[in-house]
């Protein structure tokens, strides 16, 4: 069922202080928050919801989470939990008062992503609007776009033949154990050692050695295959769990390292592609690519993103950019006169192939066009930040550093230089400090002067 409208009450508590009147009113997150059309946003994604059933939670609390997340390069987590100690989150949200638990849980995030679908370029929309109304974005900074593909890893191990084996046994025997199906032998034990082994082989070059024990995880991967389908059989809902990942069982078995054609590279996720981009610290990528498209010039506001789409199926970049130009004017309302693309496109399907100028080209190339395919290449930092900032990239979890002084001795602390001693002999003796010193274990250093400083001055000694 459609969420009910936000409406804000604008009356005090006796007990309790507005956050408006907590917080910093020219903040950052306050004036956006003013500057976002909630309502419009909210008649848009209207038509998602069925006119049955339970109300579903707020837009604006739910979109709200969504820009801050990706604002602030937080994780659904990561941002739950700031949420609830930060005013300042809880007022971009629409919160009247402070609130000391998060109201939702943080599995609803991911239902809304799953709601909303394509309806996300809303948010990219809405944010070039405000952009372009608080003038960091010009209207001719939307004409002459710089676009570019990318990959969008996946968080997964490097797929090799004895990982993908030991997760696939992995995998049929704990959803057999999950569905109740009572396996021969499991070979749990047997084949974590033999993907260890082959690893290690592999590593030594020990290949006949490695082999055979991708041999031994082939031959139990099929044993477990046989023993499902010979429990399942004949009933039809243990079959209907069991046909997806057998299949994907039964491909990653019968796939070879090096044949052509579609290849599984993780049992948990079929979509993951190889993707080969030519960069010699990364000559294959595991994921899925990216069109992204950005302002050629830098805008008053920097530089910013008008359109980003996954392209599954890793197609010909070429083969793209029709598409990309037509959904990037419909987002930002305004034609596109020059865009300016890599040596990727070439023999590109754009509907105005005049206004298309690639990398490299020298035919047409002159004044302010020379410059502005000059800075075609300003578009890859962007992605870099996106990946390293923002969520294109996988998102690593934070292992604290340790620190082991018997594996690397050499790395030991700094330490600082000694305190040069004190010149006692250019000081005037005193019998009582003398005895003392004599009893005394530890010698007390005294004095202001330094050897090196009453050699600068040139004496001997100095009368107190």
């Amino acid at each position: 069922m459609r969420p009910e409208k936000h409406e804000t009450t604008r009356s005090g508590d006796l007990f309790r202080a507005r956050l408006d009147q907590i917080i910093n009113l020219k903040h950052e997150l306050a004036q956006l928050a003013d500057a976002i059309d909630w309502d419009w946003i909210d008649g848009e994604i209207a038509p998602l919801y069925s006119e049955k059933g339970r109300p579903g939670i707020e837009t604006r609390f739910a979109v709200g989470l969504l820009l801050l997340k990706h604002i602030y390069g937080l994780s659904d987590e990561g941002v739950c939990e700031r949420w609830v100690y930060d005013p300042y989150f809880q007022h971009f949200t629409g919160e009247e008062f402070f609130q000391h638990e998060f109201p939702h849980e943080r599995s609803d995030l991911s239902h809304w992503r799953k709601r909303l679908g394509d309806k996300l370029e809303l948010l990219l929309a809405e944010s070039l609007r405000v952009a372009h109304e608080s003038g960091a974005l010009r209207t001719r900074d939307l004409k002459r776009v710089t676009v570019d593909t990318t990959v969008q890893p996946k968080n997964i191990s490097f797929p090799t033949d004895a990982k993908l084996l030991h997760a696939a046994i992995k995998g049929l025997t704990r959803l057999a154990q999950k569905h109740g199906v009572r396996l021969r032998q499991s070979y749990a034990r047997v084949a974590k050692r033999a993907a260890m082994m082959a690893g290690r082989y592999a590593h030594a070059k020990q290949f006949n050695r490695h082999h055979r024990e991708l041999r031994l995880l082939r031959t139990r991967l099929g044993r477990v295959i046989r023993d499902i389908r010979r429990k399942i059989a004949g009933q039809p809902t243990l079959e209907e769990a069991f046909v997806t990942p057998l299949s994907r069982a039964s491909q990653i078995r019968s796939q070879k390292q090096r044949q052509r054609g579609w290849k599984l590279y993780a049992f948990h996720a079929p979509e993951v592609e190889c993707i080969g981009k030519g960069k010699a610290s990364a000559p294959y990528e595991f994921g899925v690519k990216a069109s992204i498209v950005t302002t050629n010039a830098r805008a008053p506001g920097g530089q910013f993103v008008l359109h980003a789409k996954a392209l599954p199926g890793n197609p010909y970049d070429g083969h793209t950019l029709r598409a990309v130009i037509e959904d990037t004017q419909k987002l930002t309302g305004c034609e596109i006169e020059r865009a300016y693309v890599d040596k990727g496109y070439r023999g590109h399907d754009a509907q105005n192939p005049h206004r298309v100028f690639i990398s490299g080209q020298k035919r047409g190339v002159f004044g302010v066009i020379k410059r502005e395919l000059r800075r075609r290449s300003a578009i890859e930092p962007v992605i870099g930040h996106m990946k390293a900032e923002g969520h294109l990239g996988p998102m690593l979890p934070q292992r604290p550093r340790r620190r082991c002084r018997q594996r690397h001795p050499h790395r030991r602390r700094i330490q600082p230089p000694p305190r040069p001693r004190l010149a006692e002999s250019s000081f005037a003796p005193n019998p009582d400090r003398a005895i003392a010193s004599r009893c005394s274990p530890i010698s007390a250093q005294s004095g202001l002067l330094t050897d090196d400083e009453t050699a600068y001055f040139g004496c001997g000694t100095i009368r107190m």
